[in-house]
């Protein structure tokens, strides 16, 4: 099988790994790629955005899958551009994608689906942000309706931050605050097969402790030794069938990948979001576990035959990813700094280490080019050995400025989740 992965990012690169590593894939080529995935696959100088570009180089290439890996290209029908041509797409469609792209919308399907979720408020105007700031209280919880790369949510106990982030955003959804530890798990559908992969969780903030401000994600790990033993089984009954169901009544069905991010409150479980993709940097650490070929889900859920699969089986142990971030992020990152180490960090047992916000200078050398740089994935047989092993290979890495965090998957290991 020949695959084309779209998107530039740590999701795409691991992606695209994992790709490679698949006993049923001959080719692996990515548009437009990064550094780091030049050693796996054939990159290809492509606007992801651009569909009828994407679609074309996929017919030229002669691809049986193409994989659109972020959020935007979905929102802006790449999918439905390259089904157009007849070719094998993963991804929903530019319909199907609102309920990533429109968070409004999200909350409309989850009350028709009658899947349990926060009580929210949709506001466009001042006077209708303060009346639901006033109902729902603190701490307040502020999203942008639109797409806003991960960081369009405002967690907070102060009013003012609050009320500016509705005004910069324009349309936004508030609702209330859901207590309680928050899981992500993603499900992989052809509209009417739902199969669910292991939960994973991912940390936010930027910072140890969970302070700091909301990125796109700084770290990730997964199994969950914590976890309900069924929450799998709940929250596909509760929560992904019947949305999957529902999006099919409406006449947009949902094929791809269905990310839901969870609450576990006190009161049950909450949906937090979905996304119409797989997450990052949960991705990294979930396909480093994957055993089933990944292509085998994928293009069977491409092509309608998902229940003919079965669900994913898993390798045994743990997997730890930690993000390494430029200076400044999740504020406008610093680039051009010089990227050292990735290669000896990339030879430690277990480790990859996958690219994100790289590029090559005019010297040739590696540099920051985003704001989440790298993220360092490692496997062992428990999150505790996961974890030294991901902190052993983030040594050898050296960049200007950059931050990690020192905890993601610490209080797992340790029990006290």
């Amino acid at each position: 099988m020949k695959t084309l992965v779209i998107g530039t990012g740590g999701r795409e690169h691991a992606l695209a790994l994992s790709l490679s590593r698949d006993p049923h894939v001959t080719e692996v080529h990515v548009a437009p790629g990064n550094p780091g995935m030049a050693a796996i696959a054939t990159r290809h100088d492509v606007d992801p955005l651009d569909g009828h570009a994407v679609a074309a180089l996929a017919d030229s290439l002669g691809v049986d899958l193409v994989v659109v890996g972020p959020e935007a290209p979905l929102v802006e029908g790449v999918a439905d551009a390259v089904r157009a041509v007849g070719i094998a797409c993963f991804g929903p469609s530019r319909e199907a994608a609102r309920l990533e792209g429109s968070k409004a919308f999200a909350k409309e399907v989850m009350a028709s689906a009658e899947v349990p979720t926060a009580l929210a408020r949709v506001c466009e105007t001042p006077e209708e942000v303060a009346d639901a700031l006033d109902a729902f209280g603190p701490p307040y919880v502020v999203k942008d309706d639109a797409l806003a790369a991960g960081k369009g949510v405002v967690v907070t106990d102060d009013r003012q931050e609050a009320v500016d982030h509705a005004a910069s955003c324009g349309r936004v959804v508030i609702e209330e605050y859901l207590d309680g530890p928050e899981v992500s798990l993603f499900a992989i559908t052809d509209g009417v097969t739902v199969l669910p992969l292991q939960p994973a969780q991912d940390f936010k903030r930027a910072r140890d402790g969970d302070e700091g401000p909301n990125t796109g994600g700084m770290g990730a790990y997964t199994p969950l030794p914590w976890a309900p033993k069924d929450l799998v089984t709940d929250v596909t009954r509760r929560v992904l069938v019947p949305t999957v169901d529902e999006m099919t009544r409406r006449g947009t069905p949902f094929r791809g990948l269905l990310y839901a991010g969870l609450a576990l409150t006190s009161r049950g479980v909450r949906v937090v979001e979905f996304n119409a993709r797989f997450g990052d940097p949960e991705t990294q650490a979930l396909l480093a576990l994957l055993d089933t070929p990944l292509s085998t889900l994928l293009h069977a859920a491409s092509t309608g035959t998902l229940a003919e699969v079965g669900l994913p089986a898993w390798k045994s142990g743990s997997a730890v990813t930690v993000v390494v971030a430029a200076e400044n992020y999740p504020g406008p990152p610093r680039t051009g700094d010089v990227i050292d180490g990735t290669e000896v960090a990339d030879a430690v047992d277990g480790v990859d280490v996958i690219h994100a916000g790289t590029a090559f200078d005019a010297e040739g050398r590696l540099v920051t080019a985003g704001g989440r740089v790298l993220s360092v994935t490692a496997v062992g047989d428990d999150l505790a050995e996961a974890r030294e092993r991901a902190y052993a290979a983030l040594d050898y890495i050296h960049i200007d400025g950059a931050h990690h965090r020192t905890d993601i998957a610490l209080a797992a290991s340790r029990g006290e989740v």
